[in-house]
């Protein structure tokens, strides 16, 4: 892909993906969730969302780094976390982080031991992840990213109470929205726990036979 200053490892890898050229949600987003600012983008369904999630999480994080996760992300769902760490397998190859998922069925025990061995990116459901965050105590000072995929959705099922406590106990960090729709519920979302967020929308003129 033809972006700027993108990370050699993931550029091979999305090439070798058969993703040599960038779509709009891609090329314009990139810099922006590159230089580490608060955003929501708002993309129609089989536009590269979760493509563009899990690259831009690679290109910040780039290499396994110490033991606490630092990206942190949301799924509505068991399915959702498994598609994306798959797409992190691929999208990753040539990089050394450690990605692991979590669910509501899962076990929390297992769980917490295999964190507390050392991750870069958490995958989870918001049920789990804030279940996770209330008794484990992680250090969440090392973290860079907090992103919510699917954030109209899970809004909509009335988890902005547990959002937001995951959101403030981990302090300063980008918070990135992601959506199929602009409502509301994110607006006031992201001006409780965001700081100047930057919005983009984009139609569905440039649709993408992307994982979305």
């Amino acid at each position: 892909m033809k972006l700027k200053k993108i990370n050699e490892n993931l550029q091979r890898a999305l090439a070798e993906n058969g993703l040599t050229e960038a779509n709009e949600l891609q090329r314009e987003t990139f810099s922006t969730i590159k230089s580490g600012a608060d955003c929501v983008i708002i993309a129609p369904a089989k536009s590269g969302k979760t493509t563009t999630l899990v690259m831009n999480v690679i290109q910040r994080l780039e290499k396994e780094f110490e033991e606490s996760p630092r990206a942190l992300i949301v799924v509505e769902s068991k399915e959702k976390m498994i598609e994306m760490k798959q797409l992190f397998e691929k999208l990753g190859n040539y990089t050394n982080l450690r990605v692991y998922g979590v669910h509501d069925k899962g076990d929390i025990d297992f769980d917490k031991n295999h964190i507390s061995l050392g991750i870069d990116v958490l995958i989870g459901t918001p049920n789990r992840l804030s279940d996770m965050f209330a008794s484990a105590g992680y250090d969440v000072n090392r973290l860079k990213m907090f992103i919510i995929e699917n954030t109209d959705e899970l809004l909509r099922l009335r988890f902005d109470t547990k959002l937001a406590r995951i959101s403030e106990a981990m302090g300063k960090t980008q918070r990135i929205f992601f959506s199929e729709n602009i409502t509301e519920r994110i607006d006031n979302f992201a001006d409780r726990i965001m700081i100047e967020p930057l919005f983009f929308e984009m139609d569905d003129s440039e649709e993408e036979e992307e994982t979305e």
